[in-house]
């Protein structure tokens, strides 16, 4: 009995089919050959490879093709200083928090980071210890406190501690069209690492969901909401800059946040003070309700 493989007219088509599509990868890749920049090459190269992989894969038409590319315009055309829509379109893919977990490494006890969002302000106001960065924002009044410290437990004195928030609507101050400041701001660690002020109890928000990113996620049954968090950005001599929030215990949406940013070590309790319990500064809250906050952070080392 014959062994011989026989193949069909249909099964040398698809053979040749797919030495056709592996030849434009290679050449491709080729193409990058001359990059100086090895660490360019290899990406550009790993890009290549994984970009056609998905074309081949799902067998994109040439008209889904001009749909993404349309939707991308969309995305550079409502992009400007106030609004990053392709961070957006990263974060709700998840690739901002995968980019964020690859490059921070675990390092003992040092405090998880998570995504930066695109909200952040060059040059805030300082605030000194106990002062109130809310600025006229909304919202109920929050005592947010805690230490800076190393993986060994040492104080890190003099960290640059920078915060901003949503206010009670939902929306950073960059949101507005009068150049408010507010609900932003930064302090420094004293010499034994600790840091307190005055912020918001903050509330849940939707990403910005008017423009083509949130018609994305409409049109998959996706809700835009974020859970409640504080933005919190760390920095020292010889650390690793630390980006990262803390969220609400108990608040909405931790478990379906839009751009997959809660870690369970960022979850903090706000606890609820009534107007009867003292500040703890003194500050006059006569009938209004409160929170506050701890939240120590742990630097790991700068490494590069």
């Amino acid at each position: 009995m014959s062994t011989e493989t026989t193949t069909t007219p249909a099964h040398d088509e698809q053979r040749l089919q797919a030495q056709r599509e592996r030849a434009l990868i290679d050449r491709v890749i080729a193409s990058w050959a001359g990059t100086s920049d090895e660490r360019l090459a290899q990406i550009l190269t790993a890009l290549t490879e994984h970009l056609h992989a998905f074309v081949r894969e799902v067998r994109l038409t040439e008209s889904e093709w001009t749909k993404g590319i349309d939707f991308l315009r969309a995305v550079g055309d409502i992009t400007d200083d106030n609004r990053q829509e392709f961070i957006l379109l990263s974060d709700v893919f998840g690739v901002s928090m995968q980019t964020v977990t690859v490059a921070n490494q675990a390092n003992g006890d040092a405090t998880e980071s998570t995504v930066f969002g695109p909200f952040f302000v060059d040059d805030s106001p300082q605030i000194e210890h106990g002062g109130d960065l809310s600025a006229g924002a909304s919202g109920q009044p929050c005592w947010i406190e805690g230490t800076v410290t190393d993986t060994n437990g040492a104080p890190v004195p003099g960290a640059r501690i920078e915060i901003w928030e949503a206010d009670d609507d939902g929306f950073y101050d960059v949101q507005y069209d009068d150049d408010r400041t507010a609900a932003r701001g930064h302090l420094f660690a004293d010499e034994d690492g600790r840091y307190r002020l005055w912020g918001l109890t903050p509330t849940p928000y939707p990403i910005p969901h008017d423009g083509p990113v949130g018609a994305l996620l409409a049109a998959c049954g996706r809700s835009p909401m974020r859970p409640a968090h504080l933005h919190f950005m760390v920095t020292a001599d010889g650390k690793r800059t630390l980006i990262t929030h803390i969220f609400v215990r108990g608040g909405e949406f931790t478990d379906s946040d839009a751009v997959f940013g809660v870690k369970e070590s960022l979850i903090a309790d706000f606890a609820e003070q009534t107007p009867s319990i003292p500040a703890p500064d003194g500050r006059d809250l006569t009938g209004r309700n409160w929170s506050r906050v701890h939240f120590d952070i742990v630097l790991a080392d700068d490494t590069h």
